[in-house]
């Protein structure tokens, strides 16, 4: 039967998730708030397309175009998102989706499509040097079964956050993570989302999100934006002021994340990406937490190249440095117009 192609519609996008729940290999990052939150907080062109046969969907593929001064012009599935890529019946639907991309680059100028795949896939598209990894790993009812699965150094830490009397609330309000996170990001160089994204975020998913902040003495020393999709929880954004460490808040923060998941019947953590060789890598890896590659995939336009924005490229060195020692309110301005370009 003949295959036919359609972008998503607000009459589409219930059965668009449906599909999705569907799924085996889908992800969090397939879900059409996704395209709301990239639209409303980016002002991003979106190409969330459709495949159907005989009236099904058959395939999804939710596509964004990332346009900047700064970083260029790519389409990836999904920009701000540590998976994506197409969703399909079979490999036939999965090629189709994949050429219906490609064949974008010349409409909308675009140097590359970037597909950001979780698992391995059948593709000749072009891949990269190993850059990305993510950490995923199953958690049980029990949470002392847990904390026995986290290494012995790292457990310590855990319980040191609780001999400190660090306790956790969850929120659904992101002032207070906001702060926190973007005095975090600052510290490490690197430009904040503003903080409508954040709104956004936990509008668009207010029954599958929230917010857990570890207090110390009355004050907020930590939090994280969770996800939950099926049996999994995906700490996503978050960070730790300078007050955390001393009483090792964000382990503290992460724990508190697993046990409150756990309790919800949760089974399955997913630490997210990271890049080789930085510090988020080693700390995920201390939790016992064994590093899985991303197998991202690309297709360029003639002369263009697989888009190289990381912080361990050379060349960003000097601005990384230089962001570290901004003023925080100056950072906040600055950061938002920035980062949007990096997806």
């Amino acid at each position: 039967m003949t295959l036919k192609m359609r972008s998503l519609d607000d009459a589409s996008a219930q059965a668009w998730d449906a599909f999705v729940m569907s799924r085996p290999d889908a992800t969090f990052f397939h879900l059409t708030g996704w395209e709301t939150v990239i639209h409303e907080a980016f002002g991003f062109r979106t190409f969330y397309t459709i495949a159907e046969q005989d009236g099904a969907i058959v395939g999804i593929l939710p596509l964004v175009q990332v346009k900047t001064l700064l970083f260029g012009n790519v389409l990836t599935s999904t920009p701000f998102c540590v998976y994506g890529g197409p969703l399909a019946v079979d490999a036939d639907v999965a090629a189709a989706l994949a050429a219906h991309a490609a064949a974008l680059l010349p409409e909308t100028g675009a140097g590359v499509v970037e597909f950001r795949h979780r698992d391995a896939v059948d593709s000749q598209w072009q891949g990269r040097p190993e850059l990305y990894v993510t950490f995923r790993k199953p958690i049980t009812a029990d949470h002392e079964q847990n904390m026995k699965a986290i290494p012995r150094k790292q457990r310590a830490m855990v319980r040191k956050g609780i001999q400190n009397g660090l306790t956790s609330v969850v929120e659904q309000d992101p002032a207070r993570l906001y702060g926190i996170y973007a005095e975090s990001v600052r510290n490490l160089g690197t430009p904040v989302f503003s903080h409508r994204f954040f709104k956004i975020l936990m509008r668009t998913f207010a029954d599958c999100a929230d917010i857990v902040t570890i207090m110390h003495d009355g004050t907020a020393v930590a939090s994280v934006m969770n996800f939950y999709f099926r049996d999994e929880v995906l700490p996503y954004y978050g960070g730790g002021t300078m007050g955390a460490r001393p009483v090792a808040g964000n382990d503290f923060m992460y724990w508190e994340v697993m046990r409150r998941a756990a309790d919800r019947g949760h089974r399955l953590f997913d630490f997210g990406r990271s890049k080789i060789g930085t510090g988020a890598y080693s700390f995920k890896h201390n939790w016992g937490f064994e590093a899985a590659n991303l197998h991202y995939r690309y297709a360029l336009a003639p002369g263009a190249s697989i888009p190289d924005h990381n912080p361990l490229n050379p060349k960003y060195a000097l601005f990384i440095a230089a962001w570290k020692r901004l003023p925080l309110p100056i950072a906040n301005l600055l950061g938002p117009p920035i980062v949007r370009g990096l997806g």
